[in-house]
């Protein structure tokens, strides 16, 4: 009896060590989706203050379009409500999926606002103005570089929780799948 009760101590402690394994590398990737996402979230702010600024420079100008700023304002504080969300847990799907909505929204009035700056050649010309046009191209592929490596993140993170059998221990602690964006 003292072999067979030896090799089940001896499973024991595989499973013991492998559930800890699996435990900790599920973690690991959890937090690397934390990580790429404080990334984009750093472009994402630094976006918003572009916008600001942008915003706070043709307002003036283009008076009778207040409803291109009214919309990409109220999309920006979509957007930073998002952000905030996910900042708080990036690998909850809710909130990611609330921001993928956020950031469509205000791509959509953001491009808008372009768009009305094109039918002004002399604003878009302006020393203050080109150079943040410039800056905010740059960002955003900064932002959409950032996007590809949060939502690679995601894609391996959810690959680990649905492998056999890691996806028992992922059930048994909690942990569900993430969103991309």
């Amino acid at each position: 009896m003292s072999g067979f009760s030896g090799f089940l101590v001896g499973l024991a402690a595989v499973l013991l060590f492998w559930g800890i394994g699996a435990y900790n590398r599920i973690m690991r990737l959890r937090n690397k989706i934390g990580d790429a996402y404080a990334q984009l979230d750093q472009h994402l702010s630094t976006r918003a203050k572009l916008v600001a600024r942008l915003m706070e420079l043709l307002l003036p100008e283009l008076v009778t379009e207040l409803a291109a700023f009214d919309a990409l304002h109220s999309a920006q504080t979509d957007c930073d409500t998002a952000a905030a969300a996910v900042r708080a847990r990036p690998a909850v799907a809710d909130p990611v999926a609330q921001l993928a909505v956020a950031v469509a929204v205000h791509a959509a009035a953001l491009t808008r606002l372009l768009a009305l700056l094109d039918q002004h050649p002399e604003l878009r010309a302006r020393d203050d103005i080109q150079p943040l046009l410039d800056e905010l191209r740059a960002i955003e592929q900064q932002r959409s570089f950032a996007r590809q490596l949060f939502n690679e993140a995601v894609r391996v993170y959810n690959e680990a929780t649905n492998q056999f059998p890691t996806r028992i221990l992922a059930g048994i602690y909690g942990f569900k799948e993430a969103s991309s964006l």
